[in-house]
């Protein structure tokens, strides 16, 4: 407020109480004002993403007839084939409302199914900042966030009974013929190991915990069984790094059937590590998120 009138104002009213009154009402109301504006100053940029424009990229580029990039590089540069990725989308799509393009409040489409898969592949196979993408899909950071976390749940939800299950009698018996055959051991089932990855944003309280003295930085452990076929079979996650492979093994949930007495009798070795270090090399060759630090 001007302070002329401010005075004048203050002139008109007789008692002292009054004036103080109304001297403490206008400071409050400046004081507010002035908080208004500051945080007016901080308000988050909006930047005007043209989604569909990115869909409509995303899709010349691999999705129609004679697209830009053949399906080799799309496999390149996603980690998955076509046809899958297109199974994961329209699976994914079909059941889970975050998958559906829909309108936003202001009327403008969201994000597709496709570009939300592609953000979250982007991140899952390179490794990669999250907003890394933002240029291509215009996927911001926050969106690629969401996209790897609900990407990750679902995919699990809808296929882990069809891709994470316990080998059948059928399985066992052709793995039991296809590790003699290979490895000169009858009644093996699959190669077993752990490997380490590494944990970035580790709190300083646990990396003690979570270090090995031969590694030297704070990693979570994976234990993984698997197959001459690079099948993984089996996988526990999340021991602390600092343990050796037989804690890992006495915290692990592998033998609980043959305790049970569910599982059929069956041998689980490390001495054939040639299986299960390839595995372990795909896996990480082919997921960077599991190469490379864990930034979460």
């Amino acid at each position: 407020m001007d302070p002329t009138i401010h005075m004048e104002f203050l002139k008109s009213f007789d008692s002292d109480d009054d004036v103080e009154f109304v001297e403490t009402f206008f400071n409050v109301v400046q004081h507010v004002h002035a908080e208004d504006s500051s945080n007016a100053a901080r308000t988050r940029a909006v930047v005007n993403r043209d989604r569909q424009a990115a869909h409509d990229l995303l899709v010349r580029d691999y999705f129609v007839d004679n697209c830009l990039y053949n399906d080799d590089s799309f496999e390149r540069h996603f980690r998955l084939n076509k046809t899958i990725f297109l199974r994961i989308s329209n699976a994914l799509k079909s059941r889970y409302d975050f998958f559906k393009q829909k309108p936003d409040a202001r009327g403008r489409m969201n994000f597709s199914s496709i570009q939300k898969c592609a953000a979250a592949l982007r991140y899952l196979g390179y490794g990669i900042a999250f907003d890394a993408s933002d240029e291509y899909l215009k996927v911001s950071e926050r969106t690629a966030v969401e996209c790897v976390d609900w990407f990750s749940a679902c995919v699990y939800e809808v296929f882990h009974e069809e891709y994470l299950r316990k080998p059948t009698q059928r399985d066992i018996e052709r793995l039991y013929s296809a590790h003699e055959e290979r490895h000169g051991f009858p009644g093996m089932l699959g190669s077993l190991d752990c490997t380490h990855v590494a944990w970035e944003k580790c709190p300083t309280a646990w990396r003690g915990q979570f270090t090995r003295g031969d590694i030297g930085e704070p990693t979570i452990i994976l234990e993984v069984v698997a197959s001459q076929d690079l099948w993984i079979w089996h996988a526990f996650f999340g021991v602390a790094g600092s343990n050796n492979d037989l804690n890992v093994l006495s915290q692990s949930p592998l033998f609980n059937d043959i305790w049970t007495g569910k599982a059929p009798d069956m041998t689980f070795t490390e001495s054939v590590r040639k299986d299960i270090e390839r595995a372990f090399g795909v896996l990480k060759q082919t997921w960077h998120v599991v190469k490379y630090a864990t930034r979460l």
